[in-house]
This record gives C-alpha cells, structure tokens and sequence, in this order.
C-alpha cells in the first residue's frame, strides 16, 4: 500500500509526495490544469506550443541549457499537453533532485517565449502536425474526437490547426497564460526515496516565491451530442473505423465499473471479445479495441480498428453483434470473476510504475480534491456485479446513440 502527503503552499500550489524506499530515480513533475479544451477556435494549439516554448528560454537560460541541465547527468526532462492538463516533468537520480525542482519551476514559470524560437519552433509543431496526419490511428482519433464533441472545444486538434499555429506570436503566448494561470490549480507531484521533508523544503524554495494567481476562466461544458456516421477518402492501404460516443465523467460513481466493462469488450488482453471475434475467429482484423477516457465532465467510449475495404462492412456489424451481446446477456459468475481478476493484475502493474504513480497523484488532486488508492480502485472492481455492468451497456451501447467514422482509401 502506498502512502502520500499533501500540502498547500501559501500561494495555493500543492505538494503531493511518495517515499519509495527502493528506487534510486526520483520522477517529479509540475501539473498544470490547463489544455487544449482552454483554449477557442481562433487561438486552438496555443496550449501544446506553450508547452514546447517553455524548453526555449527563460529569464536566465537559453535553450541549449534547458536541453543539457539534466540530460547531461543521464536524467530526462519532458513534458506533454492533453485535453485538460499540461505537465512539466523530470526522472533522474535522487542526489540530482533539487536541480531537476529549480529547473522544473523555471521553465514553468520564468518563460520568456523568445520571437525567434517560436519561429523555429512553428515549423517543428508543423511538421509534427504532418507526422500525426500521416498517421492513421493518429489521425481517426482526432476525426473522432471531432465528430463525438462537434463545435466544442474537445473535439479541437490538441496540436491546434495549421493556420492557428502559424499566427501565434508573443504576445498570444503571454495572454494566453496570464489569462488561465491560476495557482490553485497546480500541483507539484514528486516520488523518490526522499522525505516529504525535503520533498517540501525543496517546493517552498523553489516554487513557494511564486506570485499567488487566480483565474476567472470557466470551462465550456459539453453537453449536446448527437450521433453522427462520417465517411471520409484519405490517402491509405486499410479502411480506418471508429465507433463510439459520449460516456461517464470522473467524479461518476459508474466510472470505474465501466473501465470493467470497456477492457472486457476491448482491452489489452488478447482473450478480449471484439479481439476473440474479429481476428481470432474470422480474421478481419491485425488489431482492435476499446478505450474509454472521461474528463472532468463528460467522456469519450470507443472502439477503433483497421480492416481490408473489402472486410469493413462486415466488421462494422460484427462490433454491433458483440455490443448488442453485452446489453442482452449478463456475464456468468465464472467470467464475471475472471474478468476481475485480469483487470486487478493490470492495474497491480500499472502501479508499480512509480513515473505512472507520480502523474496519477497530480490528476487525481487536480480533478477529485483526493488521491484514490490502489486499494480503494481494487475495492470497486470486486464490487462489481453482472447487472451493474449490462446496465451501463444498455447505457451507453445503444446502437442508435453511436457515432461511426470510417476512413476510406482514396
């Protein structure tokens, strides 16, 4: 059982730390709850760039500096942006790790969004954009994501549109940030064998002198989907599909039962059912499977996969067969336990990952107020019953509620 501290700092930044005795990496990151849901049609991306431009220079160092600090004692420094969050982090040795805090804070925070960087770096977020593009699972998510969340800022591309990115300047950067920085909203997130103690102590130092913000920004709440079928030609071998549709929030109690339900129709375990029908049993696919990924006040279901053109139709009706199995019979006890059982061990190993455990902290403090212990998930999923989960597939799988993309070979 892992045990946690958290603290507030004067400025409403919280600290939240995990001593692992074991491990000589410590991974700490600072979590900011802002994302490309933040942003609008005229400035869509500008999250994901500010991202990049915190590596390009501060008020005290260049680019090549950022880039070096760390890597050069074989530790990383990364960061990403996703719908909700961005997030500063670093991985290196413990005796390291007041350099990986300082450095966090500074390009965090001290950013200086050089003219002549952004220029160089338009043209890397460019060519990342092409990358994406090229890409077609890359690619079907982002359509999806587009057709479920329609004229709402989460169905936008996190990396933005090509003509957004192309007129960013400065002074976008720094309204941007001014505009939905707020210090309430932040959370430096640390897991090492290190003492809260210190852990602190190196927070209050480094980030403790932060100005105290707040923002007036409220988030667009989705709430009006309508199931749509697209059908779009693009420039590859196998015909692309997604299915799916709007599902349950995070602070839902049916969250968790229904990460249940989504694995056991189409998780990562080859013994999943639209993987056992459609490649096991006819062939018809190399891969297939289902996510559910919530947001703070809706989520997104679905089941994606690629096929020969030839074979799409009948995949496509085969999904609906193994959807439509899930509404109308309950789960035996056998399998019921059996499912429990793969998904306690996927998520035993997950939390072995201590880099995994370090983000889990910050979103969970970020979106629910409290950490959920590993114990407290495992509790919910051996409470889990047949009927529960036919009732969320008779909530969610609704033939006449989902939304069908496919991408056709030109």
């Amino acid at each position: 059982m892992r045990s946690y501290l958290v603290h507030s700092l004067k400025n409403g930044i919280r600290v939240v730390h995990n001593q692992v005795v074991s491990t000589k990496i410590v991974h700490c990151g600072i979590m900011l709850d802002i994302g490309s849901r933040d942003e609008e049609l005229a400035n869509q991306g500008i999250a994901h760039f500010w991202e990049h431009m915190a590596f390009k220079g501060t008020k005290k160092r260049k680019s090549f500096h950022i880039l070096n600090r760390l890597e050069s004692l074989g530790g990383e420094l990364n960061a990403f942006t996703d719908k909700e969050k961005i997030l500063f982090y670093a991985s290196l040795r413990e005796e390291y790790v007041e350099r990986a805090v300082e450095l966090l804070a500074d390009i965090t925070f001290q950013s200086i969004f050089p003219t002549a960087q952004i220029e160089k770096e338009r043209q890397v977020i460019l060519e990342e954009m092409s990358m994406y593009y090229d890409d077609p699972e890359d690619s079907l998510q982002d359509e999806f994501d587009a057709t479920v969340f329609s004229g709402h800022p989460l169905g936008m591309n996190i990396l933005g549109a090509e003509k957004t990115v192309k007129s960013f300047k400065r002074n976008d950067f720094l309204k941007f940030v001014k505009e939905h920085l707020d210090t309430r909203k932040i959370v430096f997130s640390i897991v090492g064998n290190i003492s809260f103690d210190k852990a602190f102590q190196l927070a209050e130092k480094y980030l403790g002198h932060i100005p105290k913000v707040t923002s007036s920004k409220k988030r667009k709440k989705f709430t009006n989907y309508k199931p749509k079928e697209i059908s779009l030609a693009r420039e590859i071998k196998q015909a692309r599909c997604a299915i799916g549709r709007t599902a349950y929030h995070l602070g839902d109690e049916k969250r968790s039962p229904f990460y249940m339900l989504t694995s056991i129709l189409g998780g990562t375990g080859m013994n999943s059912r639209l993987n056992l029908t459609l490649r096991e049993k006819h062939g018809y696919v190399y891969s297939i499977g289902s996510q559910f990924v919530p947001f703070t006040d809706t989520g997104l279901f679905v089941i994606s996969f690629g096929t020969d053109p030839s074979q799409l139709k009948k995949s496509i009706a085969l999904v609906k067969v193994e959807l439509e199995r899930m509404r109308h019979d309950k789960l035996g006890v056998k399998q019921l336990s059996s499912s429990k059982e793969q998904l306690l061990g996927h998520l035993a190993m997950a939390e072995e990952s201590n880099i995994s455990y370090m983000i889990m902290m910050a979103r969970n403090l970020l979106d629910l107020g409290r950490i959920q212990s590993f114990e407290e998930i495992q509790q919910k999923i051996k409470d889990t019953t047949a009927p529960q989960l036919q009732q969320l597939a008779n909530e969610i799988f609704v033939e006449s509620d989902l939304s069908c993309l496919v991408m056709i070979p030109k």
